[in-house]
């Protein structure tokens, strides 16, 4: 099953847990999630994004801060600018949140509902939903420097002779380095393999 298959069925399953919706950020690195998944309502994402509470979320502060899984209710942060109280009247009263993995490449996962607590049963659920959701959408660590040299080309707008020729290789072993960055990067084309290896950071 392919990467973003597994992505998908993964929040599918989110989708069950989460009545008022959830956020998914996997892969936080220089504070932009790799995969960004939202469900929340509409008016509620506008409302947030419009005023960047992004940068004042107590829940994005403790996923950042610590690893582990826990209900809103139970997070010691300080909320200067009522976020969570925004967000109840947007119907998402009660929630949970979970962090996972390294600092340089965090991923956290937010879930709402509108009539109870999340039980405990529910908080491990997410938790394992986190971690499956992190590795599924894990980036590649790196690329060759021949694969490297082949996407910049690409990205360069150089045509494959062009680019060949001034690699110093054959025009089949440039197709074949495109082919293999493609495949690494799990990529359907050569454009959406430059694009991921953007986002990865690995040009």
């Amino acid at each position: 099953m392919s990467e973003r298959k597994v992505v998908s069925v993964l929040l599918d399953e989110l989708e069950q847990l989460a009545p008022m919706g959830y956020s998914v950020g996997l892969h936080i690195r220089f504070a932009t999630p790799m995969v960004y998944k939202s469900s929340y309502p509409a008016r509620w994402v506008e409302h947030y994004n419009l005023h960047s509470y992004y940068l004042r979320d107590p829940l994005v502060f403790w996923g950042i801060g610590v690893e582990g899984t826990t209900r809103w209710s139970s997070i010691p942060l300080p909320d200067p600018f009522g976020v969570l109280k925004k967000a109840a009247a947007h119907g998402l009263s009660y929630g949970a949140v979970s962090s996972y993995g390294p600092i340089t490449s965090r991923s956290i996962v937010g879930v709402a509902r509108a009539d109870r607590e999340f039980t405990d049963d529910e908080l491990e659920t997410l938790r394992e939903l986190t971690i499956q959701l992190h590795v599924a959408a894990k980036p590649p660590s790196d690329l060759s420097k021949a694969q490297i040299e082949a996407l910049k080309c690409v990205a360069n707008g150089d045509r494959h002779s062009a680019a060949a020729e001034k690699l110093g290789i054959t025009e089949s072993a440039f197709k074949a380095r495109l082919q293999s960055a493609r495949t690494r990067l799990e990529a359907r084309t050569t454009s959406e393999a430059i694009r991921k290896a953007r986002e990865y950071r690995l040009l």
